[in-house]
């Protein structure tokens, strides 16, 4: 949650300095696996000097699934203009071992078994950017999944060892897509901070919605088109303790919730 914060500030922050991926990470003295690909490693630029496109997005999921013994990647399908829909497993390698037990052993939870939970690993699931030009939660899927396959010590061991992260880069592949081609290609190297500058003033249809232009955000229920169909065919395969669904606020829109002051970079 911090990263996706810190991300879409760091989108329209009208500075000439290009962030830094210490910028986003959320505690400075964690320590982080030299041998993990960073996000600039692959895309060539550290997130926030561009959104990222979902082939790009992808192609660094699967860099990470290939050096990380902490992720596991699957292909779900794909949408409608062909497009993959990943997902990442990610936890300790001592939980990989046993995932299947973990999961056969969750899953009886939902049906009325009394086993102790003491020991066992809750599970996440995490999905971003549902709406595609809401992308700060894809860009920032690029830093999370970053920091929980480099990252290093006791805090992130624990985290690890305790939860299993059902990881989905993009909801809406087909739609992030779309908005991060207008994007880059009207924004200009000097960031403009002109709200009707022609890089915010996306063309219909824009990236909100998928290949038919669906609103996915309204397909939870109805479950009628295959991103949807993969999403909640990994809910129920999983039943995850706690789904987070990543959206953006608009610049001048107002806040849902008021909240105290807690760290620098969440404003």
């Amino acid at each position: 949650m911090v990263a996706c914060l810190a991300f879409a500030k760091a989108l329209t922050a009208q500075t000439l300095v290009d962030p830094t991926l210490s910028y986003y990470l959320p505690n400075p003295s964690t320590t982080y696996n030299s041998e993990i690909s960073t996000p600039q490693e692959v895309l060539g630029y550290v997130p926030g000097k561009w959104h990222v496109t979902h082939d790009k997005l992808t192609e660094y999921m699967r860099v990470l699934a290939r050096e990380s013994d902490r992720i596991t990647l699957e292909n779900r399908g794909t949408t409608y203009e062909g497009r993959p829909l990943l997902l990442l497993t990610i936890t300790s390698p001592q939980n990989h071992a046993n995932i299947e037990q973990i999961q056969a052993d969750h899953i009886a939870l939902s049906d009325g078994s009394n086993a102790s939970t003491a020991n066992m690993p809750i599970v996440v699931y995490q999905g971003f950017s549902i709406h595609g030009n809401e992308p700060s939660g894809s860009n920032a899927a690029l830093l999370l999944a970053y920091h929980l396959a480099a990252g290093q010590g006791a805090e992130m061991d624990e985290l690890l060892n305790n939860t299993v992260i059902l990881f989905d880069p993009s909801f809406n592949p087909d739609g992030l897509q779309r908005f991060a081609g207008w994007v880059n290609q009207h924004k200009n190297e000097n960031i403009n901070p002109d709200s009707y500058d022609r890089e915010y003033s996306e063309a219909w249809p824009g990236g909100r919605t998928n290949h038919y232009w669906f609103d996915m955000n309204r397909d939870w229920l109805p479950v009628q088109l295959p991103e949807s169909q993969a999403r909640i065919e990994t809910f129920h395969n999983w039943m995850p303790n706690i789904l987070t669904d990543h959206h953006e606020m608009g610049t001048n829109a107002t806040s849902f919730s008021s909240q105290e002051f807690h760290h620098a970079r969440i404003p």
